[in-house]
């Protein structure tokens, strides 16, 4: 019974550590969460800004402006949640505060009455009647006794009132620094929200004057899909000729891939989610997948990777060890770096200029060409990763930022 009893309490001790931890943990993980996003939404403003600079209004600045406003929206839902949290944390400690003053006001009122009695009792006149007046020398080392343990239990007492008023005082302290924080929070979050309302009406304006140049952007589409077309083709030749079976010469075997090449895939594929972004730095303007174009009605793109903006004069880099199976030119200003790693290929399109040759072996974060600046001032990287013959999201490859 009484070891069920010790499980029990030890049980809830720590239930009541770990929640804590995890609370303190989840804390420190929205904190990060929200100057990560803060981070994003500068650099991403800095690259629309860059493009208003150009005078001209374009998709990209749309799509670009789309991706500041989830941001921003997540960012705001994070300070929204950092705001909950505090108020918990603030009605905890309202709470213990609330507590520590009544066990604080019973303690000293039972000192109060311990110190008034050893006042009338404990002078050195009353003290030697009360030793003198016992009965025998028992009862009088008893009583002495007596008042030296009343003694002890008043510095005692006066210890724990003092540990009592401390912790109010770090209690009331962390309350303070709560309420700074959570007005700091709901002033940021007020910012944020005024923001976001005029990244809307921008957008607004964006695709009313957008929507005025629908044959422009119809043209410009056109052209875009001939591109990517082109590049699918090659990129499915290139595949089919790098899967195609090989026949040993000293054995009559046909492989595929060889022992080196298969660790390399299982390599590859064990770093699903955790490989480098092929820019330093940049914002995924386009995703994976089919969308509905931001301007053209009834009309819907496909992509088969994933579009980054980043800044004039950035270079493509490897994200993973690999060699270079072709260096494709799709347009004169258009050039895409093919990478295979093992099973796996990764490719790097909108090159102006490459710096590594078919045959080559490149390292993770290896450069592999300088990203071409349009007229319009955007420096866009096209990336895709394919798994033999079918493509791949590369968004559940490369790191999360």
């Amino acid at each position: 019974m009484r070891s069920s009893l010790y499980f029990s309490v030890f049980f809830f001790c720590f239930l009541f550590l770990f929640s804590s931890a995890t609370a303190q943990e989840t804390k420190k993980q929205l904190e990060a969460k929200r100057k990560k996003l803060e981070k994003e939404i500068e650099y991403t403003g800095k690259l629309i800004g860059k493009t208003r600079k150009d005078k001209s209004v374009t998709v990209n600045e749309l799509r670009l402006l789309n991706s500041q406003i989830e941001r921003r929206k997540e960012l705001i839902e994070t300070l929204q949640t950092e705001i909950k949290r505090l108020n918990t944390d603030i009605e905890n400690d309202e709470a213990s505060i609330d507590r520590l003053n009544k066990k604080l006001a019973e303690v000293k009122k039972k000192y109060a009455g311990i110190v008034y009695f050893a006042y009338h009792h404990q002078t050195a006149y009353n003290k030697l009647i009360f030793l003198f007046s016992a009965e025998d020398f028992n009862q009088a080392y008893q009583r002495l006794r007596y008042l030296e343990q009343l003694a002890a239990y008043l510095r005692k007492e006066a210890d724990n009132i003092r540990k009592l008023e401390k912790e109010k005082e770090d209690d009331l302290a962390a309350l303070n620094r709560q309420v700074e924080e959570k007005k700091a929070l709901l002033d940021n979050e007020n910012l944020q929200m005024s923001k976001l309302e005029q990244e809307k009406a921008r957008k607004n304006q964006l695709i009313k004057q957008l929507s005025g140049k629908e044959k422009q952007l119809k043209a410009r589409l056109r052209k875009k899909q001939k591109e990517a077309e082109r590049l699918n083709k090659k990129i499915r030749d290139i595949i089919a000729r790098e899967t195609k079976a090989k026949t040993s010469a000293r054995t009559g075997k046909k492989y595929v891939l060889t022992p080196a090449e298969k660790a390399l895939s299982a390599n590859f594929a064990e770093n699903k989610g955790k490989l480098p972004w092929p820019v330093e730095r940049g914002v995924v303007s386009e995703t994976f997948g089919v969308h509905q174009h931001p301007v053209l009605k009834y009309v819907k793109t496909r992509n088969n990777g994933i579009n980054i903006t980043t800044d004039k004069g950035t270079d493509a880099r490897c994200v993973f060890s690999g060699e270079v199976v072709s260096i494709a030119r799709i347009t004169t200003t258009n050039q895409a770096v093919i990478v295979k790693h093992g099973d796996y290929f990764t490719v790097y399109s909108n090159l102006i200029e490459v710096y590594v040759s078919k045959g080559d072996h490149v390292k993770v974060k290896q450069p592999l060409g300088k990203i071409y600046t349009n007229p319009d001032g955007q420096t866009r990287l096209h990336f895709e990763v394919w798994k033999g013959k079918e493509f791949q999201n590369p968004a559940y490859w490369i790191l999360k930022r």
